[in-house]
């Protein structure tokens, strides 16, 4: 394995594709058949892409009467030693929690919970160094983001209003320097610093793999060019059939320095 001979990055949360996905919710894809057996190759590479990275894969419990379930990371934010238990916004995807929640127990990590009338999707929780922005939109409300900034402690929480999108990380991620990229026009600039314009939807959606190297979608050739120029090692994987169902690379995992 490459990366065997160093210490791991972290732990890398995944659960692979259920038997129900193609039921999965779309909200914002063009809706198009999916390809089960497509996706779940497609998950086999993206883990495949973490493990050569460093990362240690475990993989969370099934949830196969959830659809969506593969989306890991909306059940479950990790900040240090703590894991908070999310309650979406989207009733249908809330009994997804309980593996979420036993992988992170496996793990050692302590346990909160994100409780009514609050709501709270992990893919609208954005840690940028000692920030963390919080989408506000159809999954996460006032109430959510008021119980993840007491659970976060010291940390400075900042909530972003989002349009046209799913989650704030559908339109906003972080590259490995603290900067941000993303498609403006899908959130609240004004609350936020600076940002760089992906030059295609899904070139907003980054996830750190280590120092100078990030992941993302096949889909956002053109990002990945910009990037690697700058510097950057780029890992691309395919996740055509994720995208379908309003699916990006940060949804796939929880990472656990």
């Amino acid at each position: 394995m490459e990366g065997a001979d160093r210490q791991a990055a972290g732990t890398a949360l995944v659960r692979p594709p259920g038997p129900r996905i193609a039921e999965g919710i779309v909200t914002h894809a063009e809706p198009r058949p999916v390809d089960a057996a497509l996706a779940a190759r497609q998950h086999e590479a993206y883990v495949a892409a973490l493990r050569s990275a460093g990362w240690l894969i475990r993989a969370v419990p099934p949830a196969d009467d959830h659809p969506d379930a593969v989306f890991v990371e909306d059940a479950l934010v990790v900040s240090g030693d703590v894991a908070i238990v999310c309650r979406s916004g989207e009733e249908r995807r809330r009994g997804e929690r309980a593996g979420a929640e036993r992988a992170a127990r496996e793990l050692g990590l302590r346990i909160e919970r994100i409780k009514a009338p609050g709501t709270l999707d992990g893919g609208d929780v954005l840690s940028v160094g000692d920030t963390v922005y919080v989408g506000r939109g159809a999954r996460t409300n006032e109430e959510g983001i008021c119980q993840l900034a007491h659970l976060l402690g010291g940390r400075k929480v900042v909530p972003v209003d989002t349009r046209g999108c799913l989650h704030l990380k559908s339109a906003l991620t972080a590259l490995p320097d603290g900067g941000l990229i993303g498609m403006p026009d899908m959130v609240d600039t004004s609350v936020l610093p600076c940002m760089r314009v992906a030059p295609e939807p899904s070139g907003a959606h980054v996830v750190i793999l280590g120092p100078g190297h990030v992941l993302m979608a096949a889909s956002a050739p053109r990002t990945a060019a910009q990037l690697a120029a700058d510097g950057l090692r780029v890992t691309s994987v395919d996740i055509s059939e994720f995208e379908a169902l309003d699916g990006c690379v940060t949804c796939l995992s929880v990472l656990v320095p």
